[in-house]
């Protein structure tokens, strides 16, 4: 057992079976179903967390029944062929001694109609939260009829291996709605009373129960208090979960945060969001419960916040998912004393919940392997048998990224970095307020290199003819890419450059961050990329040190670019908080000594307004002076591989970078 840990890794009965330790992988939609199946995508995904020590994996839901489906890879409902795919995965990890469970899930009112094709059903029939739509009052026979799809969904989730099922009951879906006074008033036995309000979750359990057994586990997602006046209180749910537990119809609850109710960012919350964000409301149902186990989730994020969680007496377990999805062999490392070796994540939400909103299977900017487990086996690093120097030219993202992957498969690796510090955009973006998660990850690259024994050479400009003479037989050249000055909109594609751009008081969101320019009081912020974090955080950057700052975009909205990772209302609360104006669908036509013309989308109108300073915050441009002196005809070196990657090639995103800087160092 770690020492370190020894409260997390402390074995829990649960149900009929033993979990070797308190960590969770929970559950969550991975969207990576192939024809309502679960293929090799999904094996390898939950077969290497297994690997990794998870001691118990919910697997992603399947909707109980027609009128629950939520996204384009949601599994088959109602449907036995689902029990053989899934068996394959539930062997396998039961082989790493990983308990395996299943959730079942119905949202209710707030479903989706252009993948179920089926009108939402709900408690009452109220508007559904996700679209302006509404939502079909369930009658006796109806509710009768999604109650056994519960528990024939359990009956294959047996059948199929699993060691229980997870009723998902948070978040204001179907079984939450039944429980809230907000979305059920009705008058019959299915509501009115807390009694008849438990009714639908009560009969569901009780039936799974006589169905599978007492040793069959049965968990439940609820999630704490409801954020409207007249809902449902942390002293309801406590009075709930008393309720299920006294009758031994639960064996855990699972405790997230966050809602189809006004609060849908924290269901995923981001950095935005203090850690530990839900150990309050999981110390909560702690306090009611005598028989159920009950889970913390949301931020728990690391062991050593795992540990305290459990020795405060907040929970039993911790479900640790994006965490694990970062670094899938957390619970391992943790054990063997190897905490400083996990990948840490950064709440970024961009590739997990991100790409799930995009309706694609979810992946990681920091850990490609997710989701491509199955064909690079998971997240292991096969030596290589011809090891040979290397030298990657650039410490950004992808340079971090192929360094560290090339040296631990055996190259001998040599990294020169042209600045003072590794990180490149990245190190710029861990200044931006309440980013400090990435300099974590900057701290763990820079440790593991050091372990690796990669030599470093920082404020190492390399030139072509360096290069040639390096005696390298691999070059990865990850020179990233550099701010674009000339004011290019893509609002205004005729116009090349912004009139003005080149004047003394105008900078890019690169000089601010890297503090070789401090703009006026009053600031006006060009934004071209839709909000992206350049843009939108380094407003706050400025707005926190007292600037007036105005930022203006083409968009219809700002911060679109942030929707997908949930982190667009938090922005957007900070921008009042710290009094950023935005302007919307607006252009800069043009920038004269200290003033803007700027144009109306819509109308063409235009307006001149007096500013201090101009910061730009545009699209990038590759950095390939090298690659491209590389390539000249007759300056070739004989048995030297160039490989260009990241915004070298072109100017994109961080987790493009590290992508494809795994791909290229795997096959070195």
């Amino acid at each position: 057992m770690a020492t370190e840990f020894p409260h997390l890794f402390q074995p829990l009965r649960l149900g009929g079976q033993k979990l070797k330790n308190r960590i969770v992988f929970g559950a969550h939609t991975a969207n990576m179903a192939e024809d309502g199946l679960p293929g090799d995508r999904h094996f390898g995904y939950y077969r290497e967390r297994a690997r990794g020590g998870a001691a118990m994996i919910v697997v992603e839901p399947t909707p109980a029944h027609r009128t629950g489906v939520l996204t384009r890879g949601n599994f088959r409902h109602e449907d036995d062929s689902i029990i053989p795919a899934f068996r394959r995965i539930t062997d396998e990890c039961h082989g790493h001694g990983t308990v395996m469970i299943h959730q079942i899930y119905h949202v209710g009112g707030h479903g989706d109609q252009d993948n179920s094709w089926q009108p939402y059903w709900s408690p009452s029939g109220l508007p559904s939260f996700h679209d302006p739509w509404g939502s079909h009052a369930m009658h006796e026979a109806e509710i009768e009829e999604l109650i056994e799809a519960f528990v024939q969904q359990a009956r294959r989730d047996r059948d199929a291996g699993f060691d229980g099922v997870d009723l998902f009951a948070g978040y204001n879906c179907l079984i939450d709605q039944f429980w809230s006074p907000i979305t059920n008033n009705r008058d019959d036995r299915w509501g009115g009373s807390l009694e008849n309000r438990l009714r639908f979750a009560v009969e569901i359990c009780g039936r799974i129960r006589a169905l599978a057994g007492e040793d069959f586990i049965i968990g439940m997602t609820v999630s704490g208090a409801e954020p409207y006046p007249g809902g449902l209180g942390l002293d309801d749910k406590q009075e709930i979960a008393a309720y299920l537990d006294q009758r031994g119809l639960v064996d855990y609850f699972s405790v997230g945060t966050g809602s189809y109710l006004n609060s849908f960012s924290k269901i995923v919350p981001s950095f935005h969001f203090d850690m530990l964000l839900g150990r309050s409301d999981a110390a909560a149902f702690k306090e009611v419960v005598r028989h159920a186990a009950v889970t913390a989730e949301a931020r728990v994020k690391t062991p050593a916040n795992a540990e305290k969680a459990i020795a405060d007496g907040n929970c039993d377990l911790v479900s640790i998912v994006r965490g694990q999805i970062a670094d899938p062999h957390l619970a391992n490392k943790a054990r063997e004393g190897r905490a400083e070796d996990v990948r840490p994540c950064i709440s970024c939400n961009q590739l997990c919940i991100g790409r799930r909103m995009r309706d694609y299977w979810i992946s990681c900017l920091i850990n490609p392997s997710a989701g491509r487990e199955s064909e690079w086996d998971g997240d292991s690093l096969p030596p290589t048998e011809t090891p040979r120097p290397v030298l990657v030219v650039g410490g950004g993202p992808a340079g971090l990224e192929s360094a560290r992957v090339a040296a631990e498969r055996g190259h001998r690796v040599t990294l020169a970095e042209r600045g003072g510090e590794l990180g490149g955009q990245f190190r710029l973006a861990a200044g931006q307020p309440e980013r400090g998660e990435v300099g974590a990850l900057l701290t763990w690259y820079e440790r593991q290199l050091e372990k690796l024994q990669v030599t470093v050479k920082l404020r190492c400009e390399m030139s072509a003819e360096d290069i040639r003479a390096s005696g390298a037989e691999a070059v990865v050249l990850a020179t990233g890419s550099q701010p674009t000055r000339s004011g290019f909109q893509r609002a205004i594609p005729q116009q090349a450059k912004l009139p003005g751009a080149d004047q003394e008081n105008v900078c890019t969101v690169h000089d601010v961050l890297e503090g070789k320019v401090v703009p006026g009081t009053n600031v006006l912020l060009l934004d071209d990329i839709n909000g992206w974090w350049p843009a939108s955080g380094t407003a706050l950057h400025l707005a926190e040190q007292r600037h007036f700052v105005t930022l203006i975009t083409s968009a219809e909205q700002t911060c679109g670019q942030l929707e997908n990772s949930l982190t667009a209302d938090t922005t957007r609360e900070r921008f009042i908080k710290f009094g950023v104006e935005t302007l919307t669908a607006t252009a800069l036509v043009k920038w004269h000594g200290n003033t803007a013309t700027l144009m109306n989308l819509y109308t063409g109108d235009s307006e001149e307004r007096d500013f201090d300073s101009l910061v730009l915050a545009c699209t990038n441009t590759p950095e390939d002076g090298l690659s491209r002196a590389l390539a000249q005809s007759g300056m070739e070196v004989p048995d030297m591989e160039i490989h260009s990657l990241g915004d070298a090639v072109a100017a994109r995103t961080a987790s493009m970078a590290i992508y494809e800087a795994r791909k290229l160092a795997l096959g070195l």
